[in-house]
């Protein structure tokens, strides 16, 4: 402090320029306060906006990967479903090994059981109503003996993969006359 300059205690006062009133300076510190309050709403609701965006881009994703996988499974039940129609059909023929046919039961069973396992799913169609959700009509037959759109038989079985329709059952149905 200069004892001859008797302004030297006044701080951050530009020569020429008024000092500011108490309430002015209140009024100024006010208003920053209320700018910085609003900037940290402003922040704080940004920040709960980009956690709920991450949250959701996070479900999102682990469903997308779990339908992706689900998908991936279902293509390769789809590929084997033929070998499974192969297997049923030889076990129909007629052949003189006993010991050979019941082998190839057992590992049509053994197959059978695992794409089970996965999730595939026979579809009911033995005196079925028809459904053109779940069935395939291959051919019609005018008939008395069954109910109007009652299945008779079965051409190649149809599948459902977790609750999901794989194949549809090419099946005969039954039409009036």
């Amino acid at each position: 402090m200069d004892a001859q300059n008797p302004d030297s205690n006044t701080t951050n006062v530009s020569p020429g320029l008024p000092a500011e009133s108490p309430e002015g300076q209140l009024a100024a510190t006010v208003a920053e306060r209320d700018q910085l309050l609003s900037e940290k709403a402003e922040l704080y609701d940004r920040l709960l906006r980009a956690r709920a965006e991450f949250d959701n881009a996070r479900r999102r994703t682990e469903r997308e990967r779990g339908e992706y996988l689900q998908f991936a499974a279902m293509d390769l039940v789809r590929e084997i479903l033929p070998v499974l129609d192969d297997f049923e059909r030889a076990l129909k023929v007629e052949t003189a090994d006993k010991e050979y046919a019941k082998g190839v039961e057992l590992i049509y069973q053994r197959l059978a059981e695992t794409l089970k396992k996965m999730g595939l799913e026979p579809i009911e169609t033995g005196g079925q109503k028809f459904d053109p959700n779940l069935h395939q009509a291959v051919e019609r037959v005018e008939t008395e003996d069954a109910g109007d759109q009652t299945i008779l038989g079965e051409f190649q079985r149809g599948y459902n993969f977790r609750g999901r329709l794989l194949r549809p059952a090419m099946v005969r149905v039954a039409v009036k006359p």
